[in-house]
């Protein structure tokens, strides 16, 4: 369990911050593959990316390609959800914020050094994300001249946080909610 009913909300919050900055440094942490739901028109659309870094804000950073549907989704309409599963623990953290997209300046450049070698690929294939191809090696072009022109780092503002820990009949559930520069905290019924 990563929180229990006699924990105070406080306790509660530093566990799941903590649970977030263990996924940035362990590869193999469950919340480093983080779902993101973003809005397609009036369909919602949910896809994984990698939870890269977080900061002292509690703002997340993700890598995408800027030519992906998410990018073009999320400049029509920055909100989404993010959804963290912890299976060991039975830790469902539902997170609710905006996007801002961070191309060719300070911040992205910064990342796209965290990038290396082959792993930069990612970022710059010959095609489109999600472009019709008649077989799948076709896919497998990159561009003569590598750069990063093509990679994003989304920078994600959480503004409301619903942690469900589940355990049998005794679920547990709080939210936490940016207020100004401060969080709020509340228990909810599960």
């Amino acid at each position: 369990m990563l929180f229990k009913d006699s924990d105070a909300l406080r306790d509660v919050w530093a566990a799941v911050r903590h649970e977030w900055h263990r996924a940035t440094l362990d590869h193999k942490h469950p919340f480093r593959f983080v779902s993101l739901a973003t809005l397609s028109g009036d369909q919602p659309d949910v896809r994984y990316l990698v939870l890269r870094e977080m900061d002292e804000q509690h703002r997340f950073y993700c890598y995408t390609d800027s030519r992906s549907q998410k990018i073009v989704h999320l400049r029509e309409n920055p909100a989404l959800s993010l959804l963290f599963y912890h299976p060991k623990k039975r830790c469902q953290v539902k997170v609710q914020g905006t996007a801002n997209i961070h191309q060719q300046n300070k911040l992205s450049r910064r990342h796209w050094d965290k990038v290396q070698g082959e792993a930069q690929k990612a970022y710059q294939a010959s095609l489109h994300p999600g472009e019709e191809i008649d077989g799948p090696t076709e896919a497998h072009s990159w561009e003569a001249e590598q750069g990063d022109d093509h990679f994003v780092v989304l920078e994600i503002q959480p503004k409301t946080v619903d942690c469900l820990q589940l355990n049998g009949l005794s679920h547990l559930r709080a939210v936490f909610k940016l207020e100004g520069n401060s969080w709020t905290a509340q228990w909810l019924a599960p």
